[in-house]
């Protein structure tokens, strides 16, 4: 997937009448949507530039075929969070990106390992985070990591990550979720 320069991104942004704040975080949701595969871009934008990382917007195969709710498994929808994380704990271990405010899933429940969206939607709290994989070494299929979480592969680049939402003062994050455009 071709990664947006910061102008591209921003142009989207106002098509899409997204709010553009001085720090956020953002994630592309690939065409291709490779089952359980990090096919996705996970980024954030810090002023005048962004930071693209590879990374999941969607559950893996584990997950799709053993969803923990009869709905279905949980995929974020596409849009802006405006303030619906916070830094904490993914599953009180490692600092995240944790869900803050209520946001609207897809509920995938066919069963087929192919994360997709559907007419069952659902507006809550789900524990959708903002984390990563594995802590030592790069990920190369998302399986249980991720059960509708963004989810980075590359434990470097989500240092770099964790490490500039750290730093940007936020208390809350904003996440915008973009459907792949370019």
């Amino acid at each position: 997937m071709k990664q947006p320069t910061i102008e591209q991104l921003h142009h989207r942004f106002i098509e899409l009448g997204y709010k553009w704040f001085p720090f956020h975080v953002v994630a592309i949701r690939s065409k291709a949507n490779v089952p359980n595969k990090f096919d996705d871009l996970i980024g954030f934008v810090a002023n005048d530039t962004v930071t693209w990382h590879s990374g999941t917007t969607n559950a893996g195969t584990y997950h799709l075929n053993n969803p923990s709710r009869v709905e279905g498994t949980a995929m974020l929808k596409e849009g802006q969070y405006v303030d619906a994380w916070q830094l904490g704990k993914h599953k009180g271990v490692y600092d995240a990106l944790t869900q803050a405010k209520s946001v609207t899933v897809y509920r995938d429940g066919d069963k087929d390992s192919l994360s997709e969206v559907t007419n069952v939607t659902e507006n809550g709290y789900f524990g959708i985070n903002w984390h990563r994989a594995n802590e030592n070494a790069i990920s190369q299929n998302v399986d249980k990591w991720s059960a509708g979480c963004m989810v980075q592969n590359d434990p470097k680049q989500y240092d770099t990550f964790i490490k500039a939402c750290s730093e940007s003062g936020n208390i809350y994050f904003t996440g915008t979720i973009l459907n792949e455009w370019l």
